[in-house]
């Protein structure tokens, strides 16, 4: 954050127009930084420089608006002034490259008009950067922490935090990824039509992988971590408003009804609450609402995919006053449709799960020991947890200690392991 007393204006009374300006600065920061690096980015052709270019345009800001006034548009004062400064610094190293004093040439010869900075012309860059960012040809774990670091604008140290690693291996992870976007040639657009389906299933994917890991951590000592929820839910509003395609708003329908249980998820300790034990009037009813809503234009669309069909199943636990009266038929039946569209061992067992509260354990148990016996899920805890959970309730209590144990070995989350240990102990002994 920019702050403005370090040079020299901590003493001026607030109402002093520096003080305005300073103030201005920070806001303009806050809210506007993102997309004038998304269009810096355009502009300019590379991650780095624009982003060099775009501190540069903010720190002219702190020493020229508050001497000769807050500009008429803020964001394309910082756009040129980015631009400018950009070109400035190819120019200083073209003095040893040929080729860079060509791009610079080629850049100050463009023709560009700051009044098509709009926030269409805006947000469209804003919609090419996400593209970019979650381009096939980089490995997921890239996508992510490129797609954070440039449009959400989380620090480093802040993408490390969220996914317990070092900053070193992000930073790596971000360095390559930024070259290899530059040498492949990878283009800065959205893709055409005919394209957008397969590349927009890569973008939703990363979307919904960052706010998996915040939603139900994959390791350490908490559930959820909620920085990664928020900017997931962030980045999927984003995507929705500026590309409204139907399995855009499911995404986002999805995460929202995930989100709105969050508080009842979790003891005040931190242990883990199933969902049938949760207190349903923390849920956050705003939150439901507007997942419902999306849902049924998702579904009304007749273009839906497996984010809808989820978010579907999620709106039928949300209307759902309590854990008995739960419509298992209908969440059974929308898993047969999801199978169909995205055929998976992890939907075969959630689907499982669905029967056996629809048809009673032993018919959930059957399908579990199939897939396990086809050797898939093996080293997945949530399969053995939930076989456990099954032979528990037909009183299989050997077969239930040994799938808990199991399930306990494989678990990494400390949260889940308490849970599994105590469903250990609370096993009579003997069948």
């Amino acid at each position: 954050m920019l702050r403005l007393a370090k040079r020299g204006f901590s003493r001026l009374p607030y109402s002093h127009p520096a003080i305005h300006a300073s103030a201005t600065v920070d806001h303009v920061f806050r809210t506007e930084s993102r997309r004038v690096l998304a269009t810096l980015i355009r502009l300019l052709g590379d991650f780095d420089l624009a982003e060099d270019a775009m501190q540069d345009a903010f720190a002219a800001a702190t020493e020229t608006w508050p001497r000769d006034g807050v500009p008429s548009n803020p964001r394309a004062w910082l756009i040129s002034t980015g631009r400018f400064k950009g070109i400035d610094t190819i120019r200083r190293r073209a003095r040893h490259s040929a080729s860079l004093a060509s791009i610079a040439e080629r850049l100050d010869s463009q023709v560009v008009d700051p009044t098509e900075w709009d926030d269409r012309c805006v947000d469209d860059d804003r919609l090419r950067l996400i593209f970019t960012c979650c381009h096939p040809s980089l490995s997921a774990e890239a996508q992510i922490a490129l797609t954070l670091r440039e449009v959400c604008g989380l620090t480093t140290d802040e993408i490390a935090r969220a996914f317990l690693t070092s900053s070193t291996t992000v930073a790596q992870r971000i360095v390559r990824a930024k070259a290899k976007i530059r040498d492949a040639g990878i283009p800065y657009l959205v893709p055409e039509r005919e394209d957008l389906p397969d590349r927009l299933h890569s973008v939703l994917h990363v979307i919904y992988l960052v706010f998996n890991e915040g939603y139900s951590a994959s390791s350490g000592e908490s559930v959820t971590r909620r920085e990664l929820s928020v900017e997931a839910i962030r980045l999927g509003r984003l995507l929705a408003n500026l590309l409204p395609e139907p399995e855009a708003m499911g995404l986002l329908a999805l995460m929202l009804l995930h989100e709105s249980r969050r508080e009842a998820r979790t003891t005040p300790e931190g242990d883990v609450v199933l969902m049938e034990d949760q207190d349903r009037s923390r849920w956050h009813r705003g939150m439901i609402q507007e997942g419902a809503t999306l849902v049924e234009q998702a579904l009304a669309s007749g273009r839906f995919g497996p984010y809808t069909i989820q978010a579907a199943m999620s709106a039928v636990h949300a209307s759902t006053p309590d854990g008995p009266s739960t419509d298992w038929a209908q969440i059974a039946h929308l898993y047969d449709v999801l199978l169909q569209l995205e055929p998976s061992p992890v939907v075969e067992l959630n689907r499982a799960v669905a029967v056996a509260m629809r048809d009673g354990p032993a018919a959930g148990l059957a399908l579990i020991d199939d897939i396990l016996a086809r050797g898939e899920l093996r080293d997945y805890y949530l399969a053995h947890s939930c076989r456990a959970d099954l032979c528990r309730r037909l009183g299989r209590t050997t077969e239930a200690r040994d799938s808990y144990e199991r399930a306990l070995r494989l678990a990494k989350q400390e949260p889940e392991r308490r849970f599994l240990a105590r469903r250990i102990a609370e096993l009579p002994n003997g069948d």
